[in-house]
């Protein structure tokens, strides 16, 4: 069978925790799908079950450690290929939101805005974002100090201020502007 993947990643402009890309084939029509950051938390989570219930799916993810020593396009790109490498089916072409791709040897294209016109994209960034929030809150029970459950580690006025009166943690991403123990 031919399957079609669609990829997306999240986390990319965090100070904190790994980058999360998801590959989804779905195997079926699944109504609702949109970018994940245009649907409410609620609605995200719910699609996210179904998505699980009805497609093929990986997960992959670069360690902070990898985004600082390799930079966060390659550690997104690096994300990437481990979620369409981890998948139980091998797509036969891979659908990617964005302009940047993994070198991999299946037939890739890129779609800017993909997370908002391609099923197997939106599908993809919800099922990633659930997953890297549900992270991000676990590391909020390891560092109530940093309120990560609220911003899930992107640049907010809190996080900034955590970080100024607490230092930095092990999953901060020392590369990162705004990141200064």
């Amino acid at each position: 069978m031919n399957f079609i993947a669609g990829v997306d990643e999240v986390g990319r402009g965090c100070l904190a925790g790994p980058v999360i890309a998801a590959a989804v084939v779905l195997k079926t029509n699944i109504p609702g799908l949109a970018d994940s950051k245009k649907l409410s938390k609620k609605n995200r989570e719910e699609l996210s079950s179904t998505i699980i219930q009805n497609s093929y799916f990986s997960f992959g993810s670069a360690s902070v450690e990898e985004i600082d020593s390799i930079n966060i396009l390659q550690a997104s790109l690096l994300a990437m290929k481990r979620a369409i490498l981890n998948l139980s089916v091998e797509p036969g072409k891979i659908l990617i939101d964005g302009t940047h791709k993994p070198d991999l040897d299946i037939d890739t294209q890129t779609i800017i805005g993909g997370d908002s016109i391609v099923d197997e994209i939106s599908a993809a960034s919800i099922i990633a974002k659930v997953y890297r929030d549900n992270l991000m809150m676990q590391f909020d029970k390891k560092y109530p100090d940093f309120y990560f459950s609220s911003h899930k580690g992107y640049g907010t006025k809190l996080h900034k201020a955590a970080i100024k009166k607490h230092g930095i943690t092990p999953i901060h991403r020392k590369t990162f502007k705004g990141v200064i123990a």
